[in-house]
């Protein structure tokens, strides 16, 4: 097992095994993403739940290999400093969410929730065929927006650095320093509530 992976797996006894593994790592390898693992990626968001089965999602998906035009697009997006760590990705992408249904144009309160789900459906089938997601708040939507010419009632809510596990060696030593820390969760007290404030017994 490689060194970042022992320092990044979680040991949750009867947690499912992918979402143990499954973590955000910031250096990726230089191997590209087989055509058909890339597929597959989005072939599991595509059948994540959405209200109404609206699948209210669009990713827009950059390959340095494939299509460098879109992957450079996407990677000029993000702040300076996800981009000195993200170009080392093979893959690029943007998560988009329909902000309205399509069948009346009336607002979708859930459309980002759904988005949401789909993508973490995408991670966890990365997870399964050995690669690594890493999804960021930090990009510039109206740039995006701009870029890709994405119309007024949708919305990007999350970009995504793709890829298999790189050397810990090629970050910046502080950057070391945060990718081999422990994971940390906050307890299930805090999350999980019978009423406001008040933890559920479980």
């Amino acid at each position: 097992m490689d060194k970042i992976d022992q320092a990044k797996e979680l040991k949750v006894e009867g947690l499912q095994s992918l979402i143990a593994k499954r973590w955000s790592p910031r250096t990726f390898s230089d191997k590209d993403v087989e055509p058909e693992k890339v597929k597959l990626l989005f072939e599991a968001a595509r059948w994540a739940p959405s209200c109404y089965n609206e699948q209210p999602w669009t990713y827009i998906l950059g390959s340095k290999k494939t299509c460098p035009e879109t992957y450079d697009k996407v990677l000029s997006t993000l702040v300076e400093f996800n981009q000195g760590w993200a170009k080392s990705a093979p893959l690029l992408i943007l998560a988009v969410a329909h902000l309205k249904f399509s069948k009346n144009q009336n607002e979708n309160l859930w459309g980002k929730y759904d988005l949401g789900q789909a993508s973490a459906q995408l991670a966890i089938q990365a997870t399964h065929m050995g690669l690594h997601v890493h999804q960021m708040g930090g990009y510039d939507g109206e740039k995006a927006r701009t870029t890709f010419n994405i119309p007024s009632d949708f919305v990007v809510c999350a970009a995504m650095a793709v890829g298999y596990l790189g050397p810990l060696e090629q970050l910046p030593e502080q950057m070391q320093k945060l990718e081999s820390g422990p994971r940390e969760r906050k307890g299930l007290s805090d999350m999980v509530v019978s009423t406001w404030g008040t933890p559920s017994k479980l």
